[in-house]
């Protein structure tokens, strides 16, 4: 059975659950996703103080000539005052004193040698930091499923936080298939090319926040793909590339059939891309790619990339788009859902002129493409598109419709 993008994308949030937990410190825990609520415990501020350098006062002092006490600093102890005796310098960051009802800014007042006249009019609660005014104690933080940066580590660290439980990074194992592949660092022979897609799947893993394993590339030989399955299968997910059509040495979907393999999908109505397939065996995900390259790549990006998310642990999980137009005339064989890599630069998409299931190239510049309907055979400049940028975050919570139809 055939099904559509999104029929298959609906599967694999449906069926895929997060990979294991851990405690990492904070400062190891950038781009891991959190396997729990993290909910404040200190206010903060954790107490009044002042948004500026310059004099804590009362409302009614405003106009008049006044006694300056001591200087207030950021980290000093000083609770009370008599404003009765005058007001008192204080510092950015520095509690303010009980009675204080605002702060006036150094450059606001008039210096008279050893007093100061303060402006006519002065603000109830001017340049004061109210305490818990950014963050309540009880507070919900950071939700279970986001996903860790720099920013919010300085939120774990306002808060005292030293370790955090985190879902470990998906473990991904790569491998394709193939009598003609030679790896990178091997001699060519004159049928032989090199295996591209490995390199690139490991590549993208490792960007998505995945352990990778290189399993290596395995001959058109059911032994030899038994063997490269059994090394993979202690990984969270195994990929694959090759060997899926119907060709006489298409042997890979049938020797995982030997491991009983239980398939969620086989067939994607997908140009290119059809044959690609998705199944598990035991707790290990199989996702099996065609082993044309650009065929690879664009449907790793739309299945791959979903199944990585569900195993991160991540509350979104669902690829978002981007609503723009196309900046060039392009035309497609109308009859299956096409994907068509581009490039956009945040203003429309540019679709590749030059690109086939087999090239390689079209995928260095393009950082996006677009899925377009069945019947679509021409889309026109101007036309309102949604997009799928391979540089964004999958990270949308209800699923996006994907497929461009008009």
């Amino acid at each position: 059975m055939t099904l559509e993008i999104e029929e298959a994308l609906a599967l694999i949030a449906h069926h895929i659950p997060a990979v294991t937990t851990h405690l990492l410190p904070i400062e190891q825990a950038v781009g891991a996703v959190l396997a729990q609520d993290v909910v404040a415990s200190i206010d903060l501020p954790r107490f009044d103080n002042s948004a500026m350098d310059g004099y804590a006062v009362q409302l009614a002092q405003a106009g008049t000539v006044q006694s300056v006490s001591p200087t207030i600093f950021a980290g000093d102890t000083y609770k009370t005052h008599d404003f009765a005796q005058g007001i008192v310098k204080i510092m950015t960051g520095a509690a303010i004193p009980q009675g204080c009802e605002a702060i006036v800014p150094i450059e606001e007042v008039t210096h008279l040698e050893e007093q100061v006249k303060l402006p006519a009019s002065i603000k109830a609660g001017a340049h004061i930091r109210r305490k818990s005014e950014d963050i309540a104690a009880g507070k919900v933080l950071l939700e279970r499923g986001m996903r860790l940066g720099g920013y919010q580590l300085a939120l774990l660290a306002s808060q005292g936080i030293t370790h955090v439980r985190t879902y470990r990074k998906p473990k991904v194992a790569v491998f394709a298939t193939g009598e003609e592949l030679k790896m990178h660092f091997e001699p060519l022979q004159a049928h032989n090319i090199y295996n591209s897609n490995t390199p690139a799947l490991l590549g993208r893993a490792i960007e998505l926040g995945c352990d990778v394993v290189f399993v290596g590339s395995a001959k058109d030989d059911k032994s030899d793909i038994a063997h490269h399955i059994h090394t993979a299968l202690e990984a969270d997910l195994v990929v694959t590339s090759g060997g899926v059509s119907v060709g006489d040495a298409d042997f890979t979907k049938g020797v995982f059939g030997e491991f009983g393999i239980d398939y969620l999908f086989e067939h994607i109505n997908i140009k290119p891309g059809k044959p690609t397939s998705f199944g598990r065996i035991g707790k290990t995900w199989v996702l099996n790619l065609p082993g044309n390259p650009l065929a690879a790549l664009i449907n790793f990006e739309l299945f791959g990339r979903a199944a990585i998310a569900k195993l991160s642990g991540r509350k979104g999980h669902f690829i978002g788009t981007v609503h723009t137009v196309a900046h060039t005339d392009f035309r497609i064989k109308k009859g299956r859902v096409t994907v068509v890599p581009g490039v956009w630069d945040g203003k429309g998409f540019a679709a590749s002129t030059h690109y086939g299931p087999g090239m390689l190239a079209p995928l260095i510049d393009a950082n996006a493409f677009v899925i377009l309907g069945e019947s679509v055979e021409r889309v026109v400049k101007g036309t309102p598109l949604f997009i799928i940028s391979m540089d964004s975050a999958v990270d949308v919570q209800t699923m996006a419709l994907l497929v461009n139809d008009f």
